[in-house]
């Protein structure tokens, strides 16, 4: 995940500020009487603002408002690396302190507009201050409201560190702004973020060259968004990736960005990987379980009495089984040393196995071919003296 940069509040949106205290005035006070036992996790606090409101925008403004006002910045760790692969943990540690970097703030509020089943997604970027870039990259969000996307900054919206500090100032200007207002400040790594046909080069945001091109070329952001939502984890980070360089490697932020996009590839490819051959192991042992099931039944000399074709079926379960496992695991590919080399056992084991199967089948074969009254001969065998030993 990234960080925040150091924020100096800009005029920008000094009427925008105005608008939106009246019309808002409702829903921030109900949020200012949220019971404390309704805000340890993201369901309760949605749970909370379903029951008291009603719109697609009186519910992100619920949510902005609380995030906003119930979370400090922490200076301390500003320029820490913080690395969360599971979001839920991000969530839960800023529920439990109350404080965070743009990260938590863009998280959290994500995961309560998630709870509330509205539409949003968490961007990463870069930002500017004054006409100057900022220095450390940022997260801020976007949301589908009543059909149109607007962008939500609930890390700016709650404050800005002067000197060092953080002073706690709510900001409207940086709830439910229109993605071609916040693109003069905030730039998102991946353009498909800034949900335009035209969107903006690193160039031409570092430049200041904020002109919609008309005459460049077209990006239908829409389409984009649709094949995003379709494509697992993995595409997504290589689509982001190849959106992110073409549009301009143009400072260490970004190129962070891309080369972070190829270390998670890698760490969900594992993941993918480590997953599938769980689940390998997990099908190898149902079949082992099934094959001793039958020696087991061999041992006790086929007591109590079943079928041929049910002693048989017995064994094809068994193989039938760990042949599963062995195609799950020779469909596993991009693995690590450590994985690769756990393949390697796993498939061993699954060799070993079918090798047993098969000589249960050798063993029933010949069963099955000899009369039933002389059936029970092939469960002992004979010393050259004739005396039945095991």
């Amino acid at each position: 995940m990234r960080l925040l940069t150091t924020i100096i509040l800009l005029p920008l949106f000094a009427v925008l500020h105005a608008q939106k205290v009246d019309v808002y005035a409702g829903v921030d006070k109900t949020m200012a009487q949220i019971p404390d036992s309704s805000t340890h996790s993201a369901p309760s606090i949605a749970r909370y603002i379903t029951a008291h409101f009603a719109t697609p925008a009186d519910k992100a403004r619920a949510a902005f408002v609380w995030v906003a006002k119930n979370t400090r910045y922490d200076v301390e760790n500003m320029y820490a690396q913080n690395i969360y692969h599971d979001v839920n943990e991000l969530v839960e540690k800023v529920l439990k302190t109350h404080k965070g970097v743009c990260a938590h703030y863009a998280q959290l509020f994500s995961a309560i507009l998630t709870e509330m089943h509205m539409k949003n997604y968490v961007i990463a970027g870069y930002t500017k201050q004054n006409g100057r870039v900022a220095n450390l990259p940022h997260s801020w969000c976007g949301a589908l409201i009543n059909g149109s996307w607007f962008l939500f900054d609930p890390t700016w919206g709650a404050g800005f560190v002067q000197n060092g500090k953080y002073v706690a100032r709510f900001n409207n200007a940086y709830f439910m702004v229109k993605p071609e207002v916040l693109i003069s400040t905030h730039m998102p790594f991946d353009p498909l973020w800034q949900f335009s046909n035209n969107p903006l080069t690193n160039a031409e945001f570092i430049e200041g060259n904020m002109v919609n091109k008309k005459k460049g070329l077209f990006f239908h952001y829409a389409d984009s968004l649709r094949r995003y939502d379709r494509q697992s984890t993995i595409e997504q980070l290589i689509a982001s990736t190849r959106r992110i360089e073409q549009n301009g490697v143009l400072n260490k932020m970004i190129d962070d960005m891309s080369q972070n996009n190829q270390h998670d590839i890698v760490y969900w490819k594992n993941k993918a990987a480590v997953d599938k051959f769980n689940v390998a192991v997990h099908t190898y042992n149902d079949g082992i379980a099934l094959l001793n099931r039958f020696i087991d039944y061999r041992n006790n000399q086929f007591t109590p009495k079943k079928e041929d074709k049910e002693i048989q079926s017995m064994v094809d379960e068994a193989e039938n089984v760990l042949l599963n496992s062995r195609e799950q695991l020779w469909g596993i590919r991009d693995t690590d040393g450590n994985t690769a080399n756990s393949m390697a056992q796993l498939n061993k084991s699954i060799e070993n196995a079918l090798g047993s199967v098969n000589e249960q089948k050798l063993f029933l074969a010949k069963y099955f071919k000899t009369g039933k009254l002389f059936r029970k001969t092939r469960f002992v065998k004979y010393s050259v003296m004739g005396v039945p030993v095991n």
